[in-house]
């Protein structure tokens, strides 16, 4: 399966917090909610198709109980486009804690995880999507394990916050494979990695 991040962002590439106002007030975050007025009727029909085309969805512990938590125990799932497949289709979690998920099907991947992902990512062709999860995205990135990565980039600043890309992450050469606007101003960028980046060598000063 190929294994595709998607994730939604601000401007500063802020990650943190964009459902509700408390939903993860880590670090002093008080600017939770920030989704909500930027985020268009074409960016969610967009989001919608995402969700649809998902064979698999792979988890950090928080991000899959904040999902279990309102996709979850949504009421007639079916109906709708995203919480459909959520409830549907295999879920893991990379946790070394979770034991008891509740959210079936749920497999918890708590040994050896990049093993278990390489395993996941070998099996039948499809697509094993992660959702949020920042912490997992940095560590999936990290071990070169992710194939497409997927942004919302949302038209806001939000001037603090966990931002994707740590300031110390590895390096990644990407390659721009799709790229769309909204009328709202969401932007959606679809990259994939192609490596490490290409860094020019200082020129020697002229007559040296």
């Amino acid at each position: 399966m190929k294994l595709t991040t998607i994730t939604m962002t601000t401007v500063d590439g802020v990650m943190q917090g964009l459902g509700a106002a408390d939903e993860d007030r880590r670090g002093g975050f008080a600017r939770g909610g920030w989704v909500a007025d930027v985020f268009d009727d074409e960016a969610m029909t967009y989001l919608s198709g995402v969700y649809q085309r998902a064979d698999a969805f792979l988890f950090g512990r928080r991000t899959y109980e904040i999902f279990a938590g309102s996709w979850g125990v949504m009421p007639d799932p079916e109906a709708n486009p995203i919480a459909g497949p959520l409830n549907a289709r295999p879920k893991y979690v990379a946790s070394r804690t979770l034991t008891d998920p509740g959210w079936a099907p749920t497999t918890v991947l708590s040994g050896d995880v990049a093993t278990a992902v390489r395993d996941l990512k070998a099996g039948p062709d499809g697509e094993l999507q992660v959702h949020g999860s920042g912490q997992l995205v940095r560590w999936l990135l990290d071990h070169r394990l992710v194939d497409e990565i997927t942004l919302l980039v949302c038209p806001v600043v939000v001037g603090q916050g966990t931002r994707l890309f740590p300031d110390d992450g590895p390096d990644a050469a990407l390659d721009l494979v799709g790229s769309r606007s909204t009328p709202g101003g969401v932007t959606v960028q679809v990259y994939r990695p192609t490596g490490r980046p290409q860094y020019t060598t200082a020129a020697p000063p002229p007559n040296a």
